[in-house]
This record gives structure tokens, sequence and C-alpha cells, in this order.
């Protein structure tokens, strides 16, 4: 598969990253592989902005609606189905569009995943318990003590990612960071990546004006019908979390829609964050349509 390609479309929440893919899906008459972590269960769909059946415009989406929330899915999991799904892809197309914010799953699918020892359930349901007297502030200062590398990197505001962490030393001794090696998993198929960017100023408009779209088109009841798997990690995220509390009556609504906006710009940073230490990604305003399939064609042939 050495002539195959991989066009990863990756950057920030709200940015226009579901367009562009469509957009060159057509142009190569290939599919879109979703790298978006929530993207994949049945139940959320308003508040992980996936493309309806009309703005897919007939392009075949894979990961989308593919699992119940209840149903175990992580990046290990992404990698492994993914590259699976890739080999038969592969046997009618020469290209294949990845698309999606959740920097984990891009890398896992690209270039493989560190080893780390198995979630242990009973350490990771004493940490739950932990949780709910000591508090997350409290956790990540632990791990600041035992895994200072480590605490330096991840989203201390993502329970699960602090969690793990403090999971691992406590299972093996030693620190996550000691297990992240960073070397590369070689792979039968070549990747173009292309980041998409624009002013601070404008981005954070965008995503403003997609968190009104998502109230007005339902997002509160999405949460309310959800709340019951609360507990499950898909929903202690950004978008939900924050109606969760509005629900339990910790504020007011204006309040909760301050929070959503206020925290999907936040996570809208942690993408970048992410995404710009990848020293392979090339940016393009999304404006950019020519520019991009440009920069493709070029490393194509």
């Amino acid at each position: 598969m050495k002539n195959k390609y991989i066009i990863a479309i990756v950057g920030p929440t709200a940015v226009g990253k579901t367009a562009l893919s469509i957009a060159l899906a057509k142009r190569y008459k290939t599919c879109v592989l979703s790298a978006d972590s929530r993207q994949i269960f049945k139940e959320l769909s308003i508040g992980t902005a996936k493309a309806s059946v009309e703005e897919q415009d007939g392009v075949p989406h894979y990961f989308v609606d593919s699992l119940s929330i209840e149903e175990p899915f992580n990046a290990g999991i992404f990698e492994r189905e993914g590259l699976r799904l890739l080999d038969e892809l592969f046997k009618t197309h020469d290209v294949v569009i990845l698309c999606g914010g959740t920097g984990l799953y891009v890398k896992s699918l690209l270039e493989g995943m560190d080893e780390l020892p198995e979630t242990d359930p009973e350490l990771r349901e004493a940490l739950n318990k932990e949780f709910a007297t000591r508090g997350l502030e409290a956790m990540g200062a632990e791990l600041k003590e035992i895994d200072d590398t480590t605490y330096q990197q991840i989203d201390l505001q993502n329970p699960l990612r602090v969690f793990r962490a403090i999971e691992v030393y406590r299972q093996t001794g030693k620190p996550l960071s000691v297990f992240k090696t960073g070397t590369k998993k070689e792979r039968p198929f070549k990747s173009i990546k292309i980041g998409l960017n624009m002013p601070r100023e404008e981005l954070y408009e965008r995503i403003d004006r997609r968190m009104d779209m998502m109230l007005a088109a339902g997002l509160e009841e999405e949460a309310r019908v959800n709340i019951k798997y609360r507990h499950l990690n898909a929903l202690q995220t950004v978008g939900y979390s924050e109606i969760f509390g509005f629900i339990d009556g910790d504020y007011d609504r204006e309040e909760m829609v301050r929070l959503l906006k206020r925290n999907s710009r936040r996570y809208a940073k942690r993408q970048l964050t992410w995404f710009t230490r990848d020293q392979e990604v090339v940016w393009f305003h999304p404006g950019q349509l020519k520019e991009i399939e440009s920069y493709i064609e070029s490393h194509l042939q």
C-alpha cells in the first residue's frame, strides 16, 4: 500500500474541518473516517456537531453513529479497528480522508500508541470514589508530585486524563511519562496532514455562534435525555457537563450558556496546542480551498 494516502484534516472545534473533509472526499471519490471520540456514539448528535445526512452529501462516513454510548471505545480500539477498516478501504481507494479534533485518535491511527498497562477496574473504581471526596484539584496536586512531566502536558480539567496518570503510577510505581516513548510505528500508507486555523477572534466568534445554534437545535434536551449516562467519559466533556451543572441547580441558564462558550473556547485552545506540536501539520485558513488542494496534489504526485 505504499501508494495509498491518508489525508488528515485536524484543528480546533468549529473551524470547518467537516466541510473541508466532505469537499475533499467528493473530489477524490472516497470516504471519511471520523477521528472524534464522541461522534461514534448514536446518542450524541447535537453536542458532537455531527454532519447531517444532507451535509454528508452522499459521502460514506465511518466511526459515526456506530456504537451505543454504553459500549467501550478508546484510542487503542480506534487504532485497531481503523487499521482493519483501512485494509479494506484501500482495496478500492487510493486516498481516504481522516477528519477530527481528538488528537490522540489521530496520533493512534497514523503513528501508533505507546504500550501502557491495562486499566485496572478496581483501581479505577477506587479513583472515582476518591474524586467524589477529594475533588479534581487535589488529585491534580498528587499527580504533580508523582509525575510532573505528565502534569505539565495533559488537560488537568479532564478527570480521565488525571485518573489514568495516577492509575499507571499506582499500578507500576513508574510515572506515565516513562511509558511514552514517542516512537512511531510503521504504517503501510502515507499521511498528508492539513491543519485548519484562523485568527483567534474569528474562531471564537464561530464557536460562540455554533453554541447558540446547538442550543437552538435542542442541546439541552439531548443532555437531559442522556443524563443517566453522565458517569461515562463521553459525557464528562465540554458541551454536556455544563448543562448537567445547570440541571443540578448549581447556576442559572445564563451562566450555563457562558460556561458552554468559555469552555468550548478553552477546548479549542488545547486542541491547537496539541496539533501545533506536530511539525508534519501544514496550516491553512479554511477558506484557502485552492491552496489546500494544490498542496495535496503536490504530495500525491
